[in-house]
């Protein structure tokens, strides 16, 4: 028997019965998790603030699961526009600011509904 525990916050919360994360003893996984406003639920249309609301609520994620930053392994992001990472690295250097400890990332192309401009999922690997 596994001891699966859902990750929820409510900055983040799902129409479908979806947890924004999900961990099983030391690993956790997220769903796609995107730069929505955790107050009015909007997405704001800026790719900046949408940045900036997607890392928080990725931080808030991992918190709630019993970890940091620090524990991200892996993030996937999908992009919009590809040629308009610069945006994405001020983030993702703050979030990880040790050059030689920040996680594998991949970039790919992405088609969303709306005005979603990016979005990612990670792996982080928790202390038991």
């Amino acid at each position: 028997m596994t001891n699966r525990r859902s990750i929820y916050i409510d900055a983040f919360p799902h129409a479908n019965p979806i947890p924004a994360a999900c961990r099983i003893g030391a690993m956790l996984y997220s769903g796609v998790i995107y730069g929505r406003d955790g107050v009015t639920q909007q997405v704001p249309a800026s790719l900046d603030r949408q940045c900036e609301l997607m890392f928080i609520h990725v931080q808030s994620i991992v918190e709630t699961a019993g970890g940091s930053l620090a524990d991200v392994i892996k993030m996937t992001l999908w992009m919009n526009d590809k040629s308009q990472r610069e945006v994405v690295n001020r983030y993702w250097e703050r979030a990880f600011p040790d050059i030689h400890s920040r996680p594998a990332r991949h970039t790919l192309d992405g088609s969303f509904s709306g005005n979603i401009l990016i979005q990612c999922d990670f792996v982080a690997v928790l202390d038991h």
